[in-house]
């Protein structure tokens, strides 16, 4: 790490400014592969020393810049001295306030970088810009390395979160993205959760704090476990599948290995057996070179002759032993045959009998479906039948507003016809017409009263029916749980089938092997017969020959029982790999019925949303009745005013005319 510094100095003494004296102090106190310079004020020169050194520096692989108050050049020559390098793995740029040149050099760095894994940009201003974040989400869409991506408080507004929907339907290796605390809203968080089902990989994404409603928080929530269980049950077929192309491999190997030492034994039996018959040679020719030189010993010839006549007697009694062992072995050999045979049999009829439980399941499942289609049709239906009670509701405010009008219009005429009969019956006519006005509240009223009643009866029963589709989710949770569940047992139930399976091929290739050597001991006890009769007669050796014809026979029995079990196997494997497609289906099944089962949800939010809003229209209905009832009231209160200062009027220009009359004079008294 002294070169690391000692260079840092030469490249600012060289571009003409002074290195500072903390990130000398922190470069000094370097741990290995891990630059910190957190909290440290960076300047232009220090940015373009430092990227001058990460395009040749192979040693770090995690780099540290948070809260280091880049400016946006000195951001930007640092990303630069990065796009080159290939060992870093974590960048944290945390607190640095990055902007438009920021978001366009971190885009130009997730092109061409194909190491960096971490990525931490959080308390950014990143998503201000949308331009530029466009330019960062297009080189996202693209990079295949980064698992890990820290967006938190970004001022990222919904045009930015579908910016970053259409780089999550392109990017296949992103794993965790953290989106809490911006400005995502209703909008960006429909494009994120459209963009979900296209994407694989991601199965962790933070978006508190979005002002973002809950179903669609619950819908992201759903799609991470979707996503975090493919990905488990991928681990786990791989895993499977490794352990049981190693145990192929190490079968194969030990099949092999077993097929190199039987044919060593087989070339040693032949030298062996090739030596003997040249030894047996060389004694038959000192025989006969004994017998032309030696006439005198034929009696005592004769008598050896007779000895190895009775030990040729003992051989072919030997023989004869050997025949009924080796019957004895082919009966055997016959017998493992049958069970095997059996065996494979009762396999069969077991795998007939899992698929035809896991048909009847299946079977069940679509039944529950079916069942849970219906509910939700009548659900549907009896949406409807609120939907048009609203509509006649609707109608009849509609009738009461226009009768309510006919009726003031009626009163208007009626007011102004007895304006003009007289003005003396004034006080009848305001009695009447205020009890007219209170009849027509009162009708007003009663029917406020009664759309109230009725508007409280239609929210009863839409909880009653939310209550209900709970229900049913509750049903369907419950049903999948139990699904899932039966899943779990007959993958436990494979696993179990194919470790019996292993031991009892294991046990196969031990009596195999125990054969195996049975028959090596055979032949052992064989070549000891034959190197006992070569020196006494050569019909030994014809026997002998019958003999080693058999041998070949039996190894190529074993050759057969070999090529027989590797056929098992592959079948086994066959059959496991089929039952994995038929698991894979039911799980797809499955997924099927969870995308119906939220697209009800969301039928069901969209009709209540259609319910509220037709709740709001009537009451701002109402409200516009109730004001247009308190403008008659204010105009009806402004007639009363207006005809009782007409009534003063005529009522002071009659005493005026009364106290101006002659008869006035004549009687004041009156």
């Amino acid at each position: 790490m002294e070169e690391f510094q000692h260079s840092y100095s030469r490249l600012c003494k060289e571009s003409g400014s002074e290195p500072q004296e903390t990130v000398l102090q922190q470069l000094q106190e370097l741990p290995r592969g891990r630059l910190d310079l957190a909290t440290q004020s960076l300047t232009v020169d220090t940015c373009r020393a430092l990227g001058k050194l990460l395009q040749k520096e192979v040693l770090l692989t995690e780099l540290i810049l948070s809260d280091c108050m880049l400016s946006e050049e000195g951001a930007a020559l640092l990303l630069q001295g990065l796009c080159a390098h290939t060992v870093v793995r974590f960048l944290d740029l945390k607190g640095n306030n990055l902007q438009a040149a920021g978001a366009e050099a971190l885009g130009q760095l997730l092109r061409q970088n194909k190491s960096i894994q971490s990525l931490t940009l959080e308390w950014n201003n990143l998503g201000t810009w949308e331009d530029a974040f466009a330019t960062f989400c297009g080189a996202l869409a693209g990079n295949g390395t980064l698992r890990q991506l820290d967006l938190r408080n970004n001022q990222i507004s919904h045009k930015g979160a579908e910016e970053l929907a259409l780089a999550l339907t392109c990017n296949a290796s992103l794993q965790q993205l953290d989106l809490r605390w911006n400005s995502i809203g209703l909008l960006g968080g429909r494009a994120l959760v459209n963009s979900l089902p296209r994407n694989r990989t991601l199965w962790r994404l933070e978006l508190a704090g979005n002002n973002i409603p809950g179903d669609i928080l619950r819908a992201v929530e759903q799609a991470m476990d979707h996503n975090q269980e493919r990905q488990t049950t991928s681990r786990e077929n791989q895993a499977r599948t490794h352990v049981l192309s190693k145990e192929v491999k190490h079968l194969q190997e030990e099949k092999s290995r077993q097929f190199l030492d039987l044919m060593e034994t087989i070339d040693k039996q032949r030298k062996e057996m090739a030596r003997s018959s040249r030894a047996s040679a060389a004694c038959v020719g000192q025989l006969q070179e004994a017998l032309n030189e030696r006439h005198s010993i034929i009696n005592a010839l004769k008598a050896k002759l007779q000895m190895a006549e009775a030990a040729l007697a003992l051989s072919e009694q030997k023989a004869q032993g050997l025949g009924e062992l080796l019957a004895t072995a082919e009966q055997e050999q016959r017998n493992l045959a049958q069970r095997q045979a059996k065996e494979h049999r009762m396999e069969q009829q077991e795998a007939a009998e899992r698929e035809f439980k896991l048909l009847r399941d299946l079977s069940a499942a679509n039944e529950k479906n079916l069942l849970l289609q219906n509910q939700v049709d009548e659900l549907e239906r009896k949406v409807r039948a609120q939907q048009e009670q609203l509509f006649l509701a609707r109608q009849e405010l509609s009738n009461t507003t226009a009768e309510l009008k006919m009726r003031a219009n009626q009163a208007e005429e009626r007011l102004e016809l007895e304006k003009k009969r007289s003005r003396q019956s004034l006080e009848d006519l305001e009695q009447l017409r205020a009890k007219e006005v209170e009849h027509m509240t009162r009708h007003l009223e009663e029917s406020e009263r009664a759309m109230q009643e009725r508007v409280q009866r239609l929210e009863a029963s839409r909880l009653s029916l939310e209550e209900e589709l709970s229900r049913v989710k509750a049903a369907a949770l419950s049903e999948r749980g139990q699904a899932e569940e039966e899943l779990i047992k007959a993958k436990n139930q494979v696993r179990l089938e194919e470790r019996q399976h292993l031991a009892h091929l294991e046990e196969k290739l031990r009596l195999q092997a125990q054969a195996r050597d049975e028959a090596q001991s055979a032949c052992l006890q064989q070549r000891q017969t034959v190197a006992e009769a070569q020196a006494r007669a050569s019909q030994l050796g014809l026997q002998v020959e019958g003999l080693r014809r058999r041998l070949e026979e039996l190894q190529q029995e074993l050759s057969n029982k070999d090529q027989e079990k590797v056929a098992e196997v592959t079948r086994v494997r066959v059959e496991l790999h089929e039952q994995n497609g038929r698991l894979q289906a039911e799980l797809t099944a499955q997924e099927a019925l969870k995308e119906k089962v939220a697209a009800l949800e969301r039928r069901l939010k969209v009709i209540a949303g259609d319910h509220r809003e037709a709740l709001l229209d009537r009451e701002s209905e109402n409200a516009s009745l109730r004001e247009k009832l308190r403008l008659k009231e204010a105009e009806i209160a402004r007639i009363r005013e207006e005809e009782a200062q007409r009534a003063g009027f005529l009522q002071n220009a009659v005493l005026a005319y009364v106290q101006g009359s002659p008869l006035r004079a004549v009687n004041p008294q009156k």
